[in-house]
């Protein structure tokens, strides 16, 4: 019989047993030693049926297959660009993968993506070097134009997008801004001045507030203060 010594959304820390037995599972930021299953960093305990995870509170993004990331283009080749992943590792998106568009052999690739450009792209590949390769195929993967982007920490991105995205679309719902959350770390925002103002400090508040229990009601709370206060200074 297994035993948890933790609960839902305790922090853990590195080293900390959170059960002992083999009838729990360890999941990301976890592992077994024996039987136990221990913190391997600092997180927020999430009991998913026998599986035990930790949303994680520290450390740089480290990119994996699947990953929506949001990208600075920071070199342009002959065969495809470069880009900065906000992590310790670039990315390559290939001439294949950047667009349904046939590209000709030697085409001037600036047209596509040029320099300081910001894309959304997908993680396809992440070799055992850490060599990243991208795609801009498929659904929402695009170039950026407009708005605004901030920085959070990678580790706090499952909070602010929510189960099923529901955290990400009551902000966006509130402030009616397009927004777009890279799971490196990177938010694009884009609505008017003051809304996009309260989308970033909306952000913040969960970023600060993550660890704490109850979070959703405290930000539809927060964003409904904010909004009637909005329509009174108008």
């Amino acid at each position: 019989m297994s035993k948890i010594n933790v609960k839902n959304k305790d922090i853990a820390v590195p080293g900390e047993v959170l059960a002992v037995g083999m009838e729990s599972f360890p999941g990301i930021g976890t592992y077994r030693e024996g039987e136990n299953i221990v913190a391997s960093r600092l997180g927020l305990v999430q009991l998913d049926g026998r599986t035990i995870k930790l949303i994680l509170l520290s450390g740089r993004y480290i990119p994996k297959r699947g990953d929506t990331i949001i990208c600075k283009v920071i070199d342009v080749g002959f065969s495809g660009w470069r880009l900065e992943t906000n992590g310790p590792y670039s990315a390559m998106l290939s001439m294949k993968d950047a667009t349904s568009q046939f590209i000709a052999r030697g085409a001037d690739l600036t047209q596509f993506y040029d320099l300081g450009d910001q894309i959304v792209c997908s993680i396809t590949n992440v070799t055992s070097q850490k060599l990243v390769d991208v795609t801009m195929k498929g659904p929402g993967l695009r170039k950026l134009s407009g708005g605004r982007i901030i920085e959070v920490s990678s580790n706090k991105v499952p909070r602010i997008i929510g189960k099923q995205g529901s955290m990400v679309s009551m902000i966006k719902d509130a402030t009616k801004c397009n927004i777009t959350v890279g799971q490196n770390g990177l938010v694009w925002i884009d609505g008017s001045p003051e809304d996009e103002l309260l989308a970033i400090t909306t952000i913040r508040k969960i970023e600060e507030e993550s660890h704490l229990s109850g979070l959703t009601d405290k930000i539809k709370e927060f964003l409904d203060k904010n909004k009637k206060t909005q329509k009174t200074d108008k």
